[in-house]
């Protein structure tokens, strides 16, 4: 008979095969992710990697090549799959280890699975092509497909006994998602043009005289698009201000994988606002020396320091 993936401290050899996958998964999708995760002790690393691989299979639907009337079957399916995990209905011999990686996770952290509807819900939102009139209507995507990764996240992470505001620690990883997620819209705005959708508030598109999509290397005459990237930069660079005081509530190697995966993305957006017209012409990266610092930093607590002594302050001055 087959057993139910159990919590415990053993890790039998189908749930370990199958954390393995999840990690090879996020090790060639999410590079980004997988420089921050690595800096995790095993446990956290292999729940983590879970969560990614579980993502990116909801995440792959939506980009997929399905007609929508079969991306929402798939999504309908995968949700299916959430529901039996969340049941503690996934045998360790599944044949689906992302699956069996997840279940095994969510008994040994407390990860609230219902992050991953709403992750859902998100990708349903692009399967619809949906377009968000206001900054507060693209918010509810954002915290679908974003914040809801930060609060998942922090059921793995947990944060430290006695910490300060540790109340308000999903508040704020869950706006370090959305800080994430507002960074890459800026990155593919030329990308996601091309598979027919756009994330940019309509009002601020028309506030700087900007069309619905960008289709091309250069923008058009009558658009001012440095003014727009800038403004929607200087909204990301307060969400990021916000977000990074989770830092100081998680342990040392949390706190270095967290600062690891959000100051790349924070170094991202700056190179986007010293050359908005950039994410027009291409992918816009940080090299791998960059991101080694950026790991070294993290390691080492100093954003985490650096949040902590700006907070006692009260609210002057960002992270850079």
């Amino acid at each position: 008979m087959s057993r139910t993936v159990n919590g415990s401290g053993h890790v039998s050899a189908p749930v370990l095969a199958a954390y393995r996958y999840c990690e090879a998964v996020t090790g060639v999708q999410a590079r980004n992710f997988a420089y921050g995760i690595r800096l995790l002790p095993t446990e956290k690393r292999h729940a983590m990697s879970a969560l990614y691989a579980f993502s990116r299979r909801v995440d792959d639907i939506g980009d997929g090549p399905l007609d929508a009337a079969a991306k929402r079957t798939r999504l309908a399916d995968t949700r299916a799959v959430l529901d039996r995990i969340r049941d503690g209905r996934i045998a360790e011999d599944d044949t689906d280890p992302v699956a069996v990686a997840l279940a095994h996770a969510a008994r040994r952290f407390p990860i609230p699975l219902d992050g991953l509807d709403e992750l859902i819900d998100g990708v349903l939102m692009d399967v619809s092509g949906e377009r968000y009139e206001t900054w507060d209507d693209l918010k509810v995507y954002c915290r679908c497909v974003a914040g809801a990764i930060g609060r998942l996240s922090l059921g793995v992470f947990g944060t430290l006994p006695g910490a300060r505001d540790a109340e308000r620690a999903a508040e704020y990883a869950d706006t370090l998602g959305l800080a994430l997620q507002l960074t890459n819209i800026l990155r593919d705005v030329r990308e996601d043009a091309a598979s027919g959708r756009g994330y940019l508030p309509t009002e601020d598109l028309a506030k700087f005289g900007c069309p619905p999509a960008f289709h091309t290397s250069v923008a058009p005459p009558e658009a001012d698009f440095t003014g727009l990237v800038h403004f929607e930069v200087r909204r990301a660079r307060a969400l990021f201000a916000t977000g990074f005081r989770l830092l100081p509530m998680l342990d040392r190697r949390s706190g270095a994988c967290v600062a690891a995966m959000a100051g790349i993305y924070r170094r991202l957006l700056e190179r986007i606002a010293r050359d908005p017209a950039a994410v027009l012409r291409g992918r816009v990266s940080l090299p791998g020396h960059e991101k080694a610092y950026v790991a070294v930093r993290g390691l080492a607590g100093m954003d985490a320091r650096l949040v902590a002594r700006q907070h006692a302050r009260g609210p002057r001055g960002e992270l850079r």
